[in-house]
């Protein structure tokens, strides 16, 4: 059974998809760019953020977030599953685990535009991947090194910050980003730049000077 989280989750991806629709043309900075937010307004959400350079990796471990995909809302699934069943539609399960383990479904990949079979197994769970939109190597050099490590354990498995994508672009895209990597479908990029804004709002993460200048074009185009 669904937990209250999972359910606010759902409604909370549903307004990113529905957002991000159309936004590939040009506009005033009054269209939606994520989130039910405009534009402007998530440049004005930007602008909140600090600048700053990147701080050293050093001590950077993905262990440093906690263990990957924890049941951090009890409710009986992992982050994984709990991603894959708000992301995917016509999903089976696994018999016996309540609804958790996702065996497949189709996702509409926000990243590519293209249609993906998921099917759970050793050679192919990997085609689609759960991406961290601020990736956690980011977040280290941009502030989450100095936190606790529950509030990085928080980040790491937030839906708001998870979104199952194609596989090998999640792979491509690695630790980048805004300066260095956007979805290559530029219809989803500003729900997606948008939700990275309001990510490191939640988190008082910065960003760098290339990466606000990267933000801010994409916003400019919404």
């Amino acid at each position: 059974m669904r937990s209250a989280l999972g359910r606010g989750a759902v409604v909370a991806t549903i307004a990113f998809t529905l957002a991000g629709c159309g936004l590939a043309g040009q506009g005033t900075g009054e269209q939606s760019a994520g989130g039910g937010k405009s534009s402007a307004a998530a440049l004005k959400d930007l602008n909140k953020l600090q600048v700053k350079g990147r701080a050293p990796m050093t001590g950077y471990d993905r262990d440093k977030f906690g263990p990957a995909w924890s049941d951090v809302d009890h409710n009986g699934c992992d982050t994984r599953n709990d991603i894959l069943k708000r992301d995917l539609k016509d999903e089976t399960f696994k018999q016996g685990t309540h609804d958790c383990i996702v065996l497949t479904g189709i996702l509409d990949d926000p990243y590519s535009g293209k249609t993906i079979k998921f099917e759970r197994g050793q050679k192919t769970s990997m085609d689609v991947q759960i991406d961290h939109v601020v990736a956690l190597a980011d977040a280290w050099q941009k502030g989450a090194q100095q936190w606790p490590v529950n509030k990085r354990k928080e980040l790491a498995n937030d839906p708001l910050n998870l979104l199952a994508a194609d596989g090998p672009l999640n792979s491509q895209k690695g630790a980048g980003d805004a300066a260095t990597w956007l979805p290559p479908r530029r219809a989803y990029r500003c729900t997606y730049v948008s939700r990275q804004i309001e990510v490191k709002i939640k988190y008082d993460l910065w960003v760098t000077s290339a990466e606000k200048d990267a933000m801010k074009t994409v916003l400019n185009s919404c």
